[in-house]
């Protein structure tokens, strides 16, 4: 085939492809929004030309089912979430305003409200010339619980004029840790602080090392105190454990959990407690660092190296002169399965929640349940349902807590798991906490020990500017009255009060929002006196501070 062309059209072809080529350059310009995707790399019908087919199948699909499930996380539900119970109060939450000046009131600090705290001895510390001998303890219970315990046998030995050895933790039968004082607390300081008050060791004298754990396991012994009754008093103790004591040089109380009274004591001893609880009882160091750094990372979140070497430390300092710190809430989410069975309550989980949790209640507790012969609207009315995830991140939206509040949760493992916390993070999209701050090399330490990881809890909570708990225990009960000992602000739920307005289906979110704010005006930290009966622990003025 032969072709021809005219010599006035030789140059023809080159101008034509000149202009397509032009034509392809202006096209973004002239019609932007064709080209649009390309500004935001995103796949086109242009950028799939001659695509080859990916290499890494399974990796891309998962790599895709990975960003999916970050969407659930970050706008949406779980896929296998429950439905929220409150979908009209959800769903107003979700949509309203950010918090306005009035709501910002919450981040201020609590005023002055005239009492300081004052755990010194009214008359000056002074040790027995003869001790009378060892006490041990076996504490067991939960990081908290035990805590108290430890206090309550300083003010024993205090009052015995013995010699305490640091208390033995029992294994916790729930959560198996067998982390030892040793572990948790720091026992120099421990020592050091109370040197003044009584005589602490570490270990046994060589000829009462046969006083071990074991020892008192196998038979029934006569240097061990098995009737101390709860919330023993100090006659008790003086009457019962003082002439062991004498007859054998020590005496080994257990069960030791709930056994001394709040009532009727010294207030040196009273004091004394208090000096355990709020100045010589504190973590060992790696806890404090790690937790420093999940505070330091909360405030300051554009920190990139997140180590725990000297180059982070550095790094901190200089943001910590340089940026202002963000504010953040701890909410300690108390909703295990222990919980949830124990409680008889129904939380939305359908037939197969309620199966799963009647079993474990029959193979834990043989069917026996607290409150059990009560309904559930019953329950909820009196206050004695735990709040789920969806119900406290309701009650911090109504409180003015908007989408841009940090929230640390703290918690040790949540009923239903992240299906269960997807509405809370819905809510609350910038929620942390141990996994999602600390890299796994940081929490190699903490890995799996229950009491470590409540320490950590426990030491974030107490550097947050306001504490919140889902529902009371030991853990919010210790927090109350650390943090009123130390004046912080603490929001403790009007349990009795959110169970009835979330039996009430019918209301409203401005009904709901205004009954919230007006039920927790005076329940954010404010000085409670305690009453009879009640914990010096959670309760600690008087007995713990002094008025003006």
């Amino acid at each position: 085939m032969k072709f021809q062309y005219k010599s006035n059209d030789y140059h023809q072809p080159q101008r034509n492809g000149a202009l397509a080529g032009l034509l392809v350059l202006l096209f973004p310009v002239l019609l932007p929004s064709l080209f649009s995707p390309l500004s935001h790399a995103s796949p086109s019908m242009f950028s799939e030309w001659n695509g080859p087919k990916p290499r890494h199948l399974p990796l891309l699909k998962s790599a895709l089912q990975h960003q999916k499930n970050a969407m659930f996380e970050m706008g949406k539900l779980e896929p296998n979430a429950p439905k929220p119970r409150h979908l009209p109060l959800f769903k107003s939450a979700l949509q309203r305003p950010s918090a306005n000046a009035k709501q910002s009131d919450l981040w201020l600090p609590l005023a002055n409200q005239g009492w300081r705290s004052c755990a010194q001895s009214a008359n000056n510390p002074s040790l027995p010339q003869k001790s009378q001998g060892y006490i041990q303890v076996f504490l067991d219970g939960g990081l908290n619980q035990q805590r108290m315990g430890i206090c309550d046998a300083v003010a024993v030995t205090k009052i015995l004029n013995a010699t305490l050895v640091i208390p033995y933790l029992e294994v916790n039968p729930v959560w198996q840790d067998s982390s030892s004082f040793m572990d948790i607390y720091d026992v120099d300081h421990f020592i050091n602080v109370l040197k003044d008050d009584i005589s602490i060791v570490k270990e046994l004298p060589n000829e009462f090392s046969w006083s071990t754990r074991e020892y008192y396991a196998t038979a029934i012994r006569a240097t061990r105190i098995k009737t101390a009754p709860v919330h023993a008093s100090a006659n008790w103790y003086l009457e019962n454990v003082l002439p062991v004591l004498q007859s054998y040089g020590v005496a080994a109380i257990s069960p030791f959990s709930h056994r001394l009274t709040f009532d009727n004591l010294p207030m040196d001893i009273q004091r004394l407690r208090c000096k355990a609880n709020f100045q010589a009882l504190i973590f060992v160091p790696h806890i404090r660092a790690l937790g420093d750094a999940l505070v330091s990372r909360l405030r300051y979140p554009s920190i990139k190296n997140r180590g725990l070497d000297g180059v982070h430390l550095e790094e901190t300092a200089y943001t910590n002169k340089i940026q202002e710190p963000l504010k953040f809430v701890v909410l300690h989410l108390r909703f295990d399965k222990d919980m949830a069975a124990h409680s008889a309550c129904d939380f939305g989980g359908g037939k197969a929640e309620k199966l799963a949790l009647a079993k474990y209640r029959q193979m834990i507790w043989q069917g026996r349940v607290l409150n059990s012969q009560f309904t559930d609207e019953e329950l909820r009315s009196q206050g004695r349902c735990p709040l789920t995830p969806e119900e406290i991140g309701l009650l911090l939206a109504a409180l003015g807590f908007d989408k841009s509040t940090r929230l640390y949760l703290a918690s040790h493992k949540v009923y239903g798991g992240e299906a269960r916390i997807s509405a809370l993070r819905r809510l609350f999209p910038l929620m942390e906490d141990k996994k999602s701050l600390a890299s796994s090399e940081e929490r190699a330490g903490v890995k799996g020990k229950a009491s470590l990881l409540a320490a950590l809890d426990y030491y974030v909570s107490m550097h947050s500017n306001i504490f919140i708990s889902a529902s009371p225990g030991n853990m919010h009960n210790a927090l109350m009255g650390h943090r009123t000992y130390e004046n912080l602000k603490t929001i403790k739920p009007n349990m009795a009060l959110l169970g009835q307005l979330f039996l009430n289906k019918s209301l409203s979110w401005s009904e709901f929002q205004q009954a919230v704010v007006e039920g927790h005006e005076n329940r954010q930290g404010q000085i409670r006196i305690r009453k009879p009966k009640q914990s010096i622990y959670t309760y600690p003025a008087p007995d713990c501070m002094c008025h003006g």
